[in-house]
């Protein structure tokens, strides 16, 4: 199974181009999900667009983006309309300029995503690239359409690929001072070697289980217990003596994780 991409298009550094492809470094899709259902008869709630004078359910054709210019007073906006203004930044990312890899603020990074060469073709561009932001320790400032925005985004260098991560807006990120600047007291001298002590005690290596959510896993429990509890639905009809159909979903999650490994140590050997 080819893994699949967020997007795929070109890295470019002045003459030189590499085509790339692009995947979310984080995935949401290992948390626990519920659906919205009808407690009365345990059917599951299915929401939809509705007018909002006449009341009737509109259809997906018909479902259009709107400006408002006045109440009640809309400019309708067609999907045609919006590719019309797509930018070059749709399918490249042209880095425009370099900084210092520890100046970027953290409050402004927003979402990281992996960023690999696309083609055998375009590896050593990629490469040279990747390799000389690691040398002179800077990260790339670029720009890409994401969600029909355009997006600062930076290239982070990071083992074999590049880490591109999504900026927040400028007007997105509160200044600190504002809620800093009343915070003047000064730590009492004597008692900082003893927090360093502490610190000392419990300082460790990073792990990701310190990110665990135990919530998630409290959740998992509960439904575990819960599953145990609930007795098997009869069969309808007439199909007491079909077999249920074998459930794909184990076999396309093992295929994945077969990929995925044979993925990673095939970039390991190269």
């Amino acid at each position: 199974m080819a893994p699949s991409y967020y997007w795929k298009g070109y890295l470019k550094l002045s003459l030189v181009t590499c085509p790339v492809a692009m995947t979310p470094a984080t995935s949401e899709s290992e948390k626990v999900r519920f659906h919205t259902l009808n407690k009365a008869t345990g059917n599951r709630v299915v929401s939809q667009y509705v007018d909002s004078v006449t009341g009737k359910p509109v259809k997906d054709e018909n479902e259009a983006k709107g400006y408002a210019r006045g109440e009640s007073d809309y400019i309708i906006l067609t999907e045609d309309d919006l590719d019309r203004v797509a930018l070059d930044t749709v399918k490249t990312i042209d880095i425009e300029k370099f900084v210092p890899a520890d100046s970027i603020e953290w409050t402004y990074l927003e979402k990281p995503h992996y960023l690999m060469p696309d083609d055998p073709v375009g590896n050593e561009a990629f490469a040279v690239i990747r390799d000389a932001m690691k040398a002179d320790k800077v990260f790339g400032v670029s720009k890409l359409v994401m969600g029909r925005r355009e997006r600062a985004v930076i290239l982070e260098p990071r083992d074999e690929g590049i880490i591109l991560w999504s900026l927040r807006f400028g007007d997105e990120v509160r200044p600190e001072d504002s809620y800093f600047e009343d915070i003047n007291e000064e730590a009492d001298p004597d008692l900082v070697p003893l927090v360093q002590k502490l610190i000392k005690q419990k300082s460790a290596h990073w792990s990701p289980e310190m990110a665990s959510d135990p919530i998630q896993d409290a959740l998992l429990k509960l439904i575990e217990e819960k599953k145990k509890l609930l007795k098997p639905k009869k069969a309808a009809k007439g199909k007491k003596d079909q077999a249920a159909p074998a459930s794909n979903v184990v076999n396309i999650m093992d295929a994945l994780r077969k990929s995925l490994e044979a993925d990673l140590k095939n970039r390991k050997a190269g």
